[in-house]
């Protein structure tokens, strides 16, 4: 059966097995006009008007014919579209289901229906029909006016399930909920879910239904709610008389050229210009004020704004305010029309069911890239401008920073502005990394924001007083307040006259005004150290639920609190610290064990989102073997999303904590878990010759062998033989390597047993032992791991073992069989689409062709490995091709690439085949360079034991000898002795030159 689907995303496939027909925005946009005219047929001028009005009439119908022709191919036969010489016309078909044609039948049986029941049970097919905007991403009038009709129609059912009684509440809490998401402007879908809530005993929520109509009328109108809307909350709080008076938001006060500079980098990144404007200035000087500003412009412009938020206290997950720009209902409708893969990248970040770990982190920390680019483009994917706010950017976590970055310089041309705000005097370090890098590039302005003057205070205080302020008042309130705005508006709410005391007194003030216990609720929030909701309010505190409610409220109306998404957070930073600050430090401890408790059981069915903060609250709250357990499992998720920087940390934090336990076998246990868990991340971030890495696993093998558990200490050593290998230790390496081959035993696992025989090749080559064994050792690692699921090392054995073996093969003079195996390493790569192990094959295959002087064939595996490595950030491959680039290319430039490669290898630690990279460069230098060059590879493959081209080193050094036939004779021996023929065979060729001569 045809399934078309016009609502919430553009494409035609089939129903029973899934397949995308077609996804053509043009071929869709067709069939949804006929879709919409079902059973009315549409002449054929008048489409190809409407498709193509800028082409002349002869070359529309044209064009008009040869979507036809591809149209019937999709809808297959018999085909529900009736096509004539003159006209087009839908009709309905048993062989296909259109989304808005069944929307449309069941909002008619709806309206029709004579029981309540019946009627409901048509709307919800209706609703459940409707799942997105029409055609989203399009904005041609003709779509623009059916999506408003057909919103409308949505609206009207959304109304009829909620003003029929049901026994479902949930269907009707449901339908409201989407009714304000359609229409958040409209107090009806609030007064509506509100009474619901109530009746289902849900005061909480019906009083945080409240909060959210007033704060988006105030945001986006500059209004409060209307009489019945308030007399809905008074009812819900039982409150006769009218509610306490809510203080007003000051407007924008003396920020006029702030606001006009701010005006202008939104209009130029509006029309095509990306870039990220950073508001930046001291604590309380107004910078979250002005950039909501400029977010209440652009979207009342039609733009598309989004905000997120960074905290300073631990516990959020990476790129947390992404995925709150991400949930923003417009981003989201838009992001409905991205094609599969790019969705399913976003999932990583906001996954219907969250599944973290599994698979080798350092075999998909490739993906990362493109997990960024799914990102990137579900934020620009309506076509409309893109605002998106950064508030307290100095505690931006770092894969928010790196996201923004890569997205900036994926999307140049994008009509999208970044507005941050950042603290002066508390940067992160990540912080400065990523600002630092887009203002190298071009990307970044830097908006500073200072106090208000003498006359810009008086005017905010006024403004927030309600009444003229004396000539005394004024200059005591600049005077007291240094024209901090925050300040200036605090003293005011705190004592209605300019303050005789600080600031921090003046928050401590406003935190004593409310009652005991909307100042109990303050100090949990504050505990929290991030918003919370009420439910987790309710589930850590003492105080009955009514109490809580109505605490929450009080903070609200004083305007100490606001509310966001349904959660709730301080108005401002300082108004939080200054809240923890006022609880004494064992109430805090208390206060952190109960909201560790309130997230477990608020969060029971999946702790993977709270993961980081439950370890925190339990840290805090004095039960640090739950804090390991969360720690570890919020460093899993991490990695998930290739925030491998974070998992980092987030494991170093359950190390300290374990290693500060008595010594116990228990102890040793849980930081062999610990350690295990961190070594992934490591190699990730740092890559193989990281120095911390190489402790982490030593560390690891011992715990392993003095618990006794072999299958640990065999993980170890296959993870440590990478890092020493890569170090250029190969001694150790292959001792590591040998280690891991005796600890194999009938009932270890293909992929650990595959990848022994697979690291005791690699090093057993590079020592100068035989090519045969090795190649024997490598084809057992290919067979024994050939559709293995995980690698030990990292890699693909069935990939990089053949890739590798290609060197043995030509070191024994088999040089067909050498190109065959690189080639076969390379097609299984792109076989299965791995991209990291086709840069693995495609490196190898490099210096293979390097050896046998091939330089066409090297240029184009260089070439493409080159893409490749810049594509998806293989930094160690990278250098592969500059040196082996280098090469091909020659003259100053080869020399300069071929340095560049090996100067990154050096400063990575990274110092295997250090000899090898070494002899290229030699060979592209002058004489005398080329000699000290020469000599330093020498020293390099004797001290790092790297001697497998050490033949090849001696000969190339010969030749700048008065007498090269010591040296040529020492190298042949070395290439015989090592069963090298190929190199013996060089070294015998210029030997019998010099005999001719």
């Amino acid at each position: 059966m045809l399934r078309v689907a016009l609502l919430g995303e553009q494409v035609i496939a089939d129903d029973e097995s899934g397949a995308v027909l077609t996804r053509s925005p043009r071929s869709v946009a067709l069939v949804a006009h006929l879709v919409l005219h079902a059973g009315r047929a549409q002449p054929r001028r008048l489409l190809a008007g409407l498709f193509w009005p800028d082409s002349t009439d002869a070359q529309a119908l044209t064009n008009l014919r040869r979507e036809l022709h591809q149209l019937r191919r999709v809808l297959g036969d018999p085909p529900p579209l009736t096509v004539t010489g003159q006209d087009l016309c839908w009709r309905d078909s048993p062989s296909s289901r259109v989304d808005v044609r069944e929307f449309a039948v069941a909002h008619r049986a709806a309206l029709a229906a004579g029981d309540p029941g019946e009627a409901v049970g048509h709307a919800r097919a209706a609703l459940a029909a409707y799942r997105g905007d029409l055609l989203p991403g399009l904005a041609d009038d003709w779509v623009l006016a059916a999506r408003a009709e057909l919103e409308r129609q949505c609206v009207e059912l959304c109304d009829l399930i909620g003003r029929t009684p049901s026994d479902d509440p949930a269907t009707a809490l449901a339908a409201a909920r989407r009714r304000i998401a359609l229409r958040p402007l409209e107090e009806t879908g609030y007064r509506t879910l509100m009474g619901l809530q109530a009746e289902a005993g849900d005061r909480a929520g019906a009083v945080s239904t409240y909060h959210r109509c007033a704060s988006v009328l105030e945001r986006e109108l500059g209004v409060v709610p209307a009489e019945p809307t308030r007399a809905a909350l008074r009812r819900l709080l039982a409150r006769p008389d009218p509610e306490p008076r809510r203080p007003a938001a000051p407007g924008l006060v003396g920020r006029a050229t702030e606001l006009a500079r701010l005006g202008e980098l939104w209009r130029t990144a509006a029309a095509g210009r990306a870039g990220l404007v950073l508001v930046r200035g001291d604590a309380g000087v107004g910078k979250t004020r002005l950039v909501s500003e400029l977010a209440g412009g652009a979207r009342a412009e039609g733009a598309v704004v989004a905000a997120g938020r960074c905290f300073g206290t631990p516990g959020r997950l990476p790129l947390a305010p992404v995925a709150d720009w991400l949930r923003t209902p417009a981003v989201q409708k838009a992001a409905a029309s991205l094609d599969p893969v790019w969705r399913a990248e976003v999932g990583r970040l906001l996954p219907a069911a969250r599944t973290a770990g599994g698979g080798h982190v350092a075999v998909e920390a490739w993906q990362r890239l493109r997990f960024f680019e799914g990102l990137a483009r579900a934020l620009t994917a309506g076509g409309r401008p893109v605002l998106l706010v950064l508030d307290n950017a100095q505690w931006c976590d770092q894969e928010t920073g790196a996201f923004l970055t890569f997205c900036l310089g994926l999307l140049p041309d994008a009509p999208l502005l970044v507005a941050a705000t950042l603290r002066d005097g508390d940067p992160g370090p990540a912080g400065a990394a990523w600002t630092a890098q887009l203002r190298d590039d071009g990307r970044l302005t830097e908006l500073p924001l200072r106090p208000f003057d003498a006359a810009g205070t008086a005017r905010l205080g006024e403004a927030v007083a309600g009444r003229p302020l004396s000539t005394s008042d004024r200059d005591l309130l600049h005077a007291a307040t240094g024209g901090y705005p925050l300040y200036v508006v605090e003293a005011l709410r705190a004592h209605d006259s300019p303050p005789a005391e600080g600031l921090a007194a003046v928050l401590r003030t406003r935190l004593e005004q409310p009652g005991p216990a909307a100042r109990e609720i303050a100090g949990l929030a504050a505990a929290a150290g991030r918003d919370v909701t009420l439910e987790l309010l309710t589930e850590a505190s003492d105080l009955d639920a009514d109490t809580v409610v109505d605490a929450v409220d009080e903070l609200w109306r004083r305007r100490l609190v606001r509310e966001s998404g349904g959660s709730y957070d301080f108005t401002h930073d300082l108004l939080r610290e200054t809240a923890y600050q006022q609880v004494s430090p064992p109430r805090r401890w208390l206060l952190h064990r109960r909201l560790a408790q309130g997230l477990e059981l608020v969060h029971a069915g999946d702790t993977d989102a709270v993961a980081a903060q439950l370890a925190e609250q339990h840290a805090r709250g004095g039960r640090p073997d739950r804090a390991v357990a969360h720690y570890r499992r919020a460093a899993a998720v991490a990695a998930s999303t290739f925030a491998h920087a974070e998992a980092i940390r987030l494991l170093r934090e359950a190390l300290d904590l374990v290693r500060a336990r008595p010594a116990s076998g228990n102890r040793d246990r849980d930081e062999l878990a610990v350690l295990e868990a961190l070594a992934g991340p490591l190699n990730a971030h740092q890559g193989y010759s990281s120095p911390e890495l190489q402790h982490t696993l030593e560390r690891s093998l011992a715990l392993a062998e003095s618990l006794g558990d072999e299958e640990a200490a065999l993980t170890a050593l296959l993870e440590l033989w990478s890092s020493r290998f890569v170090q250029g230790r190969t001694v150790q390496a292959h001792e590591a390597a040998e280690r891991a081959l005796g600890l194999l035993t009938p009932g270890t696992s293909a992929a650990q047993g595959g990848s022994a025989h697979f690291i005791v090749a690699g090093s057993s080559l590079s020592l100068g032992h035989d090519p045969v064994e090795a190649l024997r050792h490598f084809d057992l690692g290919a067979e024994r791991t050939r559709g293995a699921s995980s690698w030990p090392i990292g890699t693909r054995p069935d990939v990089h073992g053949p890739a590798w073996a290609a060197h043995a093969h030509w070191l024994l003079g088999h040089e067909d069989a050498a190109v065959a195996c690189g080639a076969g390493a390379i097609a299984l790569a792109r076989r299965i689409d791995h991209p990291y192990s086709l840069a693995i094959a495609l490196a190898y295959a490099g210096i293979t062709h390097q050896m046998r002087r091939d330089r066409r064939a090297l240029g184009t595996a260089v070439a493409e490995l080159t893409a490749l490595c810049d594509r998806y950030g293989f930094a160690y491959y990278r250098e592969w091709a500059l040196v082996l680039g280098g090469w091909v290319r020659g003259g100053a430039a080869g020399l300069a690439a071929a340095h560049e490669g090996v100067a990154n290898l050096k400063a990575e630690g990274a110092f295997a085949r250090m000899p090898y990279w070494l002899s290229l460069v030699a060979e592209l230098s002058a004489p005398e360079a080329a000699r000290a060059t020469l000599d330093a590879a020498l020293a390099a493959g004797e001290a790092r034991d790297d001697r497998w081209w050490l033949p090849e080193v001696l000969r190339l050094r010969a030749a700048h000898d008065a007498d090269p036939v010591p040296r040529l004779r020492a190298a042949a021996d070395l290439a015989r002795t090592q069963g090298s023929t190929a190199l013996r065979r060089r070294a015998e060729a210029d030997l019998g030159a010099r005999s001719a001569s």
